[in-house]
């Protein structure tokens, strides 16, 4: 009779702690969702207002903002006034996270001057005169453009755009010339002709050649016609 005393007593115990530890449990995961979801904000309307406006909104509820480089046209926004964001406005989020926005360029674009064969400064200048945005800029290597010019632009002159994008020609870095024939040159001349291009020139005297005047070019390496680049070597080999 005592064991099954004992018995009975040790199941209610048992129970007892079991129940104890199914509250605990089910208390620990209610805090734990009421943590996180503290640690959550709703994202506030922002379009219509200043950036200083949304500055001021955001951190107060311990988020910040991120202006976007390219503005948008809208017929309603006043220029300089937020018409985008993202994440939209009532969407929960972290804290300490970053809203992007977008300022409105006003209710029309400015048109796009024409900027092709113009310096880079140049053209900057020009597109802060008229209030366009330089949105990115692409480069090539070219000798067949000025170098620091534009090459390129998009969209066209003309076009009504609160952006452009500009290709740029960076020089001669990267180009390729075609080895001239200079059998028969004055081996100093071309010499000098090609270190001026940035050509690693060797000129070699070595081997008489009857009836030809000292100095003259007799071999070239590479031979005509080659492409080479600026900065690979050349050899020259001249009459003695």
């Amino acid at each position: 009779m005592a064991l099954k005393k004992r018995v009975w007593t040790a199941g209610k115990l048992f129970v007892l702690t079991g129940a104890l530890l199914a509250t605990y449990l089910v208390f620990a995961a209610a805090a734990m969702r009421v943590a996180l979801r503290m640690r959550e904000v709703t994202v506030p309307a922002l379009a219509g207002r200043s950036v200083p406006q949304a500055t001021t909104i955001l951190g107060a509820i311990g988020l910040t903002v991120t202006v976007d480089d390219s503005a948008r046209v809208d017929p309603k926004v006043p220029k300089g006034d937020i018409v985008a964001q993202d994440p939209p406005a009532g969407v929960p989020t972290r804290r300490q996270r970053s809203v992007r926005v977008w300022l409105s360029a006003g209710p029309y674009a400015p048109k796009i001057p024409a900027l092709v064969g113009e310096a880079e400064r140049a053209a900057e200048a020009r597109l802060e005169e008229n209030g366009v945005t330089l949105a990115d800029r692409a480069e090539i290597r070219s000798r067949e453009y000025p170098s620091g010019a534009v090459v390129a632009q998009d969209p066209a002159p003309g076009t009504e755009a609160a952006s452009v994008a500009l290709l740029l020609n960076r020089g001669e870095q990267g180009a390729t010339f075609v080895m001239p024939d200079l059998i028969g040159t004055t081996g100093d001349g071309a010499a000098d002709l090609l270190r001026a291009r940035a050509f690693r020139v060797t000129v070699v005297g070595d081997h008489p050649y009857p009836g030809v005047p000292p100095g003259i070019v007799l071999r070239q390496h590479p031979p005509a016609g080659f492409r080479v680049a600026p900065g690979e070597p050349i050899s020259l080999e001249v009459s003695r």
